[in-house]
């Protein structure tokens, strides 16, 4: 499924409920879905900066696709954070770079959070971009070669 098709569904399955209180339980749906984060992987580099909460972003490029494990200490932003991977994470570095988030302003969030919160999830999705950007400078954003 492309980044657009990802974008698609999550606005259906947000529009699909009426008020911010129902949508905030989908977020924190996605957040009892995400998969753990190994604790190893929870260090200083990998925290976001620009977060109230603690944050933890990191990704591997392997097959010309990018992966993201992700986590927080607070489980709404941990909800915010899941919907970010669930859009990127398995995609090529160059469909990542092509695709701003504007889910944000589909799904309402960037006016049903607080601005810190806002501020937080803009953080999170630079730091989505920057990975993607750091993997296709490196020349990892091409899949192998057949055989």
């Amino acid at each position: 499924m492309s980044i657009q098709e990802t974008i698609a569904r999550l606005v259906a399955d947000f529009t699909a409920v009426a008020d911010w209180e129902s949508r905030y339980k989908l977020i924190i749906a996605r957040a009892r879905q995400l998969p753990a984060m190994p604790e190893e992987l929870k260090t200083e580099a990998n925290q976001v900066r620009g977060c109230a909460s603690m944050v933890w972003i990191h990704a591997t490029c392997e097959e010309g696709v990018v992966r993201y494990a992700a986590d927080s200490d607070a489980l709404l932003v941990k909800g915010l954070v899941a919907i970010i991977l669930e859009v990127y994470s398995g995609h090529p570095p160059a469909e990542i770079l092509r695709s701003p988030p504007t889910f944000i302003e589909q799904l309402g969030l960037n006016v049903n959070l607080s601005p810190n919160r806002a501020n937080g999830l803009t953080a999170m999705v630079r730091q989505v971009m920057i990975y993607a950007l750091a993997f296709s400078a490196k020349g990892q954003a091409r899949p192998p070669s057949s055989p």
